[in-house]
C-alpha cells in the first residue's frame, strides 16, 4: 500500500482515496506530489495516498537529476502498486507523476511509459492518451511511436478505436453529444492523394465507418488549422493523427493546466502535462500546478463515471 499524505487534515471515511505515484525519484515527482498532497485545494476533495519515495530521507539516496535504472524501477514499481490498489477498490482514482522512459529503458522494462503499462496491468483491450485543457481537448491515435513508423501504425482499425474512445469518454467531460474532428496526417491532409495517401485510403474510410454508427466525427482536416477551429469553438474534442502534433497545441495553449487522461482503462488515471524536469530536481523550484489539476480531475472523473451508465465506462478484457 501507498502512505497517507503528510497532511494535519484528520481522516475522513466518505472522501475519496486518490494514488498519488511520485514518478522518477531522482526528477521532481517526489516533490510536486509532496506539494500536492499537502495543497488545500487536492485535500478539499480528497484524500491523496502516495506511493514511491517522496520524503527528503527517502528521495536523498538518488542525486537529483542523474536517473538511473534503479530510480526507472522505482516509479514502475510505485505505477504497478497503485494499479493493483484501484483494481482492487482500496483506490478511487490513480494519478501519476511524471516517470523517464529511457530510465524505465536502463531497468529492462519494454513499456514506452505509462499508457502502454497500464494497458498491460489491467488487461484493457484499447487505450489512448488524451490531453484535456480548459479550452481544448486533443486524442492521439499513436502515442510513443518513431515518426517514421507512424504511417504504419496508424491503420484504420486504430483510428477507429480511437475515435470510440473519444466518444465515449467525453461525456465525462460534459458533452452529451461531442462533435469530433480529425487531424490529417500528412500537409492539407494529403491534398486528396496529391501528399500522400494516407489521408485518403486510411483515415477517410476509418471516419466515414465511424459516421455510418452514429458518431459525430469529421475531417480528416489540415493539422494546421483544426486546432484553431476547436479553440474557437467547432469541434468539442481533436483526435491528432500522431504524438507531437496533438502535444504542440496543447502545451501552446494550457501548459501547467493541461492534464493527460488514459482512456479504456477499468480505472481512472490521470498524469500531468511535463516531464521529469532533471534540469530543476531537488531546487525546490518545481511548479505541482499539473498534478494538482490531474488529481482534480480524477476526482471529477470518478464521479461523472459513476453518475453516467456503466455501458460508457469501458472494461477489461477477459
Amino acid at each position: 500500500m501507498g502512505e497517507p499524505a503528510p497532511s494535519s487534515v484528520s481522516r475522513r471515511s466518505d472522501r475519496l482515496r486518490i494514488g498519488v505515484t511520485v514518478g522518477d525519484p531522482a526528477g521532481i515527482g517526489p516533490e510536486i506530489a509532496r506539494l500536492a498532497a499537502l495543497d488545500a485545494r487536492v485535500l478539499a476533495v480528497c484524500e491523496p495516498v502516495l506511493y514511491g519515495p517522496w520524503s527528503d530521507a527517502a528521495v536523498s539516496r538518488f542525486t537529483p537529476g542523474v536517473g538511473s535504472a534503479e530510480s526507472g524501477q522505482i516509479a514502475y514499481d510505485a505505477v504497478r502498486e497503485a494499479t493493483t490498489d484501484a483494481l482492487a477498490g482500496r483506490l478511487d482514482a490513480v494519478v501519476t507523476a511524471p516517470i523517464n522512459k529511457l530510465m524505465w529503458a536502463k531497468a529492462g522494462l519494454t513499456w514506452r511509459g505509462h499508457t502502454e503499462l497500464l494497458a498491460h496491468l489491467t488487461r484493457a483491450d484499447a487505450v489512448a492518451m488524451m490531453f484535456h485543457t480548459p479550452t481544448l481537448n486533443v486524442v492521439l491515435a499513436t502515442v510513443h511511436v518513431p515518426l517514421a513508423d507512424v504511417p504504419r501504425v496508424l491503420t484504420r482499425e486504430r483510428l477507429t478505436q480511437t475515435i470510440a474512445l473519444a466518444q465515449q469518454a467525453l461525456p465525462w467531460f460534459g458533452v452529451a453529444e461531442p462533435r469530433i474532428a480529425v487531424a490529417g496526417l500528412n500537409p492539407h491532409a494529403g491534398e486528396d492523394g496529391l501528399l500522400g495517401l494516407e489521408d485518403r485510403e486510411v483515415l477517410r474510410p476509418a471516419i466515414e465507418r465511424c459516421q455510418d454508427g452514429g458518431t459525430r466525427v469529421s475531417g480528416p482536416f489540415p493539422g494546421d488549422t483544426v486546432f484553431l477551429r476547436a479553440l474557437r469553438g467547432e469541434f468539442d474534442v481533436v483526435v491528432a493523427a500522431y504524438h507531437d502534433q496533438g502535444l504542440i497545441p496543447v502545451k501552446l495553449v494550457g501548459f501547467g493546466s493541461a492534464v493527460n487522461v488514459t482512456l479504456g482503462l477499468p480505472i481512472v488515471r490521470t498524469s500531468v502535462d511535463h516531464g521529469t524536469a532533471y534540469d530543476i530536481a531537488g531546487q525546490g523550484k518545481a511548479d505541482p500546478s499539473s498534478l494538482v489539476a490531474a488529481v482534480n480531475l480524477a476526482v471529477k472523473l470518478v464521479g461523472a463515471r459513476s453518475d453516467l451508465s456503466p455501458a460508457l465506462s469501458p472494461s477489461p478484457s477477459s
